[in-house]
C-alpha cells in the first residue's frame, strides 16, 4: 500500500486547525482557513448556505457517488447573562459535562470582533471561603467565567463590549508528545478532518484518479446534531462519516488503531459496508477494532434520520476522554489515513 501518511505535515496541520476557534454556530474562521488551504491546492470547492465546504473529485465513474464527511465545529458556549457580581452564565453549545471544562481557559468573541480573556469556575471555587466547594453541583448555576478585565457589575462587562449570545471558545492546549500522544481538545473531529484535508492533497498532488467521484464534506453543524444531512448529490451511494471512536470501559476502541463502528445510539450502520471495511483493514494489514458506541450519533446517522437512500458507515481514530481534554495516538491517525486511502480507491460494495 501506498505510504498515505506525513506525519510531520499532519501534526502541523492538526495544531492549526485545533487553534482556530469554531464552537457550532461560530465557524466562519475555520471555514474560510480550510477553503483557503483547498484553493492552495488548487482544488474547487463550493460551500453550503449552512457554511459548510463541499470539495468534489470527479471519477472514473460518475454515476455512482462516494462521500465522505468529517466535522470542523467544536464544542463551546454562549453568555447566557451577564451578571451584576462581573462575571458571566453561560450556555453549553453541544453536549458535554460541566466538570470537563472547570478551570478552563476561554476566550469571549464579542460582536465588534473584540477577544477577551476569562477562566471558567465554579462561583464556590475558593475553600477557603466555601467549606463545600467540593460537593456543590457543577452545573450551568454556579459554573461562571471569571474575567480577565477590571470589570465589578453587569455595566462594566457591558462598556467593554460583552453581551448575551456573544460565544465562548475553549482553550484546547494542544501537545505532542515524545511517545506519540497527541492531547488537546476538539480533537472530536478536528483529527478527522485534518485526515480528510491531507487525503485530497495527496489525491491532487499525485494526480490519483478515483474510482468513483467523490465528495469530501468538512461540515460545520454535527456537535448540535445536523452537519451533513443535507447538500447531499443524489447520486451517492455510499456515505462515510469519519468521526472519533469512543474509548472507556467495555469499548474496544483504542488510541492506536482506527476504530470502525458497527452501531450507536441511532441503531446499526449499513452491514455490507462496514464488513467491506473491515476487510479492506484485514486484506492491507491496518490495525482496527470493530465496535458500537453506546451514546454517540454521526453526521452519516443524522442523514439517514434526514431519509437519504444511502449507504452509511462510521470510521475514525480512536479519542480518549471525548468532550474533555481528549487524547489520540499518532498510530490511530495512520491507521485511519490508510483505510481511508483503501477505501476510496476500492470498489464500491455490491449487495447480493
Amino acid at each position: 500500500m501506498n505510504d498515505v501518511f506525513y506525519k510531520e505535515d499532519t501534526i502541523d496541520l492538526l495544531g492549526r486547525i485545533v487553534n482556530i476557534p469554531s464552537p457550532s454556530g461560530y465557524t466562519k474562521t475555520i471555514i474560510k482557513f480550510i477553503g483557503e488551504y483547498l484553493s492552495d491546492l488548487g482544488i474547487d470547492y463550493k460551500k453550503t448556505n449552512k457554511g459548510a465546504i463541499i470539495a468534489t473529485f470527479i471519477g472514473e465513474d460518475n454515476e455512482s457517488h462516494r462521500l465522505l464527511t468529517a466535522h470542523v465545529d467544536t464544542l463551546g458556549a454562549m453568555v447566557k447573562e451577564v451578571k451584576s457580581n462581573g462575571r458571566l452564565k453561560l450556555a453549553m453549545v453541544g453536549g458535554f459535562n460541566w466538570n470537563a471544562v472547570e478551570g478552563e481557559y476561554c476566550t469571549i468573541h464579542t460582536a465588534s470582533g473584540k477577544k477577551i480573556r476569562g477562566t471558567i469556575l465554579m462561583h464556590e471555587t475558593s475553600v477557603h471561603v466555601y467549606a463545600k466547594a467540593g460537593e456543590i453541583k457543577r452545573d450551568e448555576k454556579h459554573i461562571e467565567v471569571r474575567i480577565d478585565e477590571k470589570v465589578k457589575n453587569s455595566e462594566d462587562i457591558r462598556n467593554i463590549g460583552i453581551n448575551v449570545g456573544d460565544f465562548v471558545s475553549f482553550d484546547p492546549r494542544f501537545e505532542v508528545t515524545e511517545s506519540g500522544f497527541i492531547k488537546s481538545r476538539h480533537l472530536d473531529d478536528k483529527a478527522s478532518t485534518t485526515l480528510l484535508l491531507q487525503l485530497m492533497k495527496y489525491i491532487k498532488v499525485n494526480n490519483i484518479k478515483l474510482p468513483y467521484t467523490t465528495h469530501f464534506y468538512i461540515s460545520n453543524n454535527e456537535e448540535i446534531g445536523y452537519g451533513g444531512n443535507s447538500n447531499i448529490p443524489e447520486q451517492v451511494v455510499e456515505y462515510i462519516a469519519v468521526d472519533m471512536g469512543a474509548i472507556g470501559d467495555g469499548q474496544a476502541t483504542d488510541e492506536y488503531t482506527v476504530s470502525i463502528c458497527a452501531k450507536d445510539s441511532s441503531g446499526p450502520y449499513h452491514y455490507d459496508l462496514t464488513r467491506h471495511l473491515v476487510n479492506l483493514a484485514e486484506q492491507h494489514k491496518i490495525d482496527y477494532k470493530l465496535d458500537i458506541y453506546p451514546y454517540y450519533g454521526s453526521d452519516a446517522s443524522a442523514a439517514i434520520r434526514a431519509g437519504f437512500d444511502v449507504k452509511h458507515a462510521l470510521f475514525g481514530p480512536g479519542i480518549e476522554s471525548s468532550h474533555a481534554y481528549e487524547r489520540t495516538h499518532i498510530d490511530s491517525l495512520k491507521a485511519t489515513a490508510q483505510l481511508l486511502y483503501v477505501y476510496v480507491t476500492s470498489a464500491m460494495v455490491k449487495e447480493d
